[in-house]
C-alpha cells in the first residue's frame, strides 16, 4: 500500500534509479511490514532550474546528488517504526546505489486506510467496501 515517489536531478542510469526504487521498497518490507509485490513507485527527474533545496539546512551538507523521497501510507505505523524505516532507508541507498546519507530527504504522509482504491474503483480497505 506504500505509494512512493522520488525526485533528483535528471542524468542518473537506469541501474541507479531501481537501486533507488529497490532499496526503498525492501526498507518498507523490513520496518513496515509491507507485503511482496506491493510495489508502486514513480520517479521524476529533474533538470538545474526544477530542482530547489536547503543545501545546508538544519546543519546537514547536501550534495546535487540528493534524492527527495515522498512515501504515502496507511496511518497504522508507531514513531519507533517510523524512525527505523527512515534509518533503513539511508542504509540500504548508501549501500547501493552508492547515495551519501546526507542527500536522502524523506517526507512520510499518513493517509487513513479508506483513501486507497487499487483498482475497480473499489476502496478494498474500508469497511463493507
Amino acid at each position: 500500500m506504500p505509494l512512493i515517489r522520488i525526485s533528483l536531478r535528471q542524468g542518473k542510469s537506469s541501474a541507479y534509479r531501481k537501486a533507488l526504487a529497490d532499496g526503498i521498497y525492501l526498507a518498507l518490507r523490513e520496518t513496515f511490514n509491507v507485503p511482496e509485490d506491493d510495489l508502486f513507485v514513480t520517479i521524476s527527474e529533474h533538470d538545474d532550474d526544477n530542482f530547489f533545496y536547503g543545501a545546508n539546512y538544519l546543519g546537514i551538507e547536501r550534495s546535487g546528488d540528493l534524492v527527495i523521497i515522498q512515501i504515502t501510507v496507511s496511518n497504522t505505523r508507531t514513531v519507533d517504526q517510523k524512525k527505523a524505516l527512515f534509518k533503513r532507508i539511508a542504509e540500504r541507498l548508501r549501500s547501493e546505489p552508492g547515495l551519501r546519507p546526507e542527500d536522502v530527504f524523506i517526507n512520510l504522509i499518513e493517509v487513513e486506510k479508506e483513501n486507497w482504491s487499487f483498482g475497480h474503483g473499489i476502496a478494498q480497505y474500508a469497511q463493507g467496501n
